[in-house]
């Protein structure tokens, strides 16, 4: 059996492993204190050209997403998604636990549409009745989205025109932020993201790393007392070490987009193969997330050798199929499903 059911289905990138091998015996201060952290965040200032960016680690999407959202949010505030966005689909209801209602507006492709988000925010504040509603004190948006898709220079500058003109802060998920930047499709890098958004994290635990995200404060904004806070909601490592060595490895000699890279092009054979086998797509993605429909019929036979992930009914006799590769994904595997 292969997989591809996700893009963490392995444990770590063989040269973390070796790294936390050859430090694991060096007696080292906790809670990111330690000399692997700081150089870390060193070189992820270097590769946003924000230097004075802070950067903080955290140990999962998850908890990126709830710290940031609830520190960053007032008492009475919210935070605009779209509806397929993670926040308001595949958290369990982590934001709303924080306090801070997710409010869902209709996307395009998984993307927030600047236009929609000026007409959700002009309808509230010409709404008489608005001090009785939740405030929209941020928005949330991820590259790449949920459907694989990528925002595009010229639609990430609008939405942070407008959340500028609004003064609320522009939030980028980056869970699977190698893969975007990585895309042949895309125009962003990392130096226009951390100039467009107000905080983004930069995605460990699905490129590469046993776990962890790269939080980075791009505009001196973090919020007060923010390790407390994360602590507070239990997403600080005592031994940080763990995290900072990680991405001290992925940010040396360009690791993490080298990686990033090698998914990109093992999705591109899982296209040519969608293509040869004639599967409907459900999506088309430029990223490592290959969307497809397939019947009952169809999965049976395809799951004798391949695993993969079923997304979501798409009518009464079609599924929609995630295909995903990622850092780990090899020639062997992408061989078995050609043949399967």
């Amino acid at each position: 059996m292969v997989s591809f059911e996700c893009d963490y289905i392995a444990g770590a990138h063989p040269e973390i492993l070796k790294r936390l091998a050859e430090t694991n015996m060096e007696p080292l201060p906790g809670y990111g204190m330690d000399h692997y952290s700081e150089s870390a965040k060193e070189k992820i200032r270097a590769a946003c050209g924000c230097p004075d960016a802070d950067v903080e680690f955290l140990t999962g999407g998850t908890q990126a997403n709830s710290v940031i959202i609830s520190t960053m949010l007032r008492d009475w505030e919210g935070v605009i998604s779209a509806e397929s966005g993670h926040v308001s689909v595949h958290e369990s209801g982590a934001i709303e636990y924080s306090g801070h209602k997710v409010l869902a507006i209709p996307g395009r492709e998984g993307k927030l549409e600047a236009a929609s988000v000026r007409r959700f925010l002009k309808n509230f504040y010409s709404d008489v009745t608005h001090d009785h509603m939740v405030f929209p004190g941020m928005v949330y948006i991820s590259h790449p989205t949920e459907l694989g898709t990528l925002y595009s220079k010229a639609e990430l500058e609008e939405l942070s025109d407008l959340c500028h003109e609004y003064e609320i802060p522009l939030y980028l998920d980056g869970a699977r932020l190698g893969y975007g930047l990585m895309s042949s499709a895309s125009d962003l890098t990392l130096e226009d993201i951390a100039r467009l958004v107000d905080v983004f994290y930069i995605g460990g635990t699905k490129v590469g790393a046993l776990c962890g995200e790269a939080v980075v404060f791009t505009k001196n904004n973090k919020p007060a007392h923010f390790m407390t806070s994360v602590k507070k909601r239990g997403a600080l490592l005592a031994k940080g070490r763990l995290l900072g060595i990680q991405f001290d490895t992925l940010f040396t000699d360009d690791l993490y987009f080298r990686i990033s890279r090698h998914a990109i092009d093992m999705a591109e054979r899982v296209k040519e193969i969608i293509r040869k086998k004639g599967w409907k797509v459900y999506m088309d993605s430029p990223t490592n997330q290959q969307l497809i429909l397939m019947t009952e019929e169809e999965m049976a036979e395809l799951g004798k050798t391949v695993i993969f992930d079923r997304w979501g009914i798409y009518d009464d006799t079609h599924t929609i199929v995630r295909l995903a590769t990622s850092w780990s994904t090899t020639e062997e595997d992408i061989a078995v499903l050609a043949e399967a």
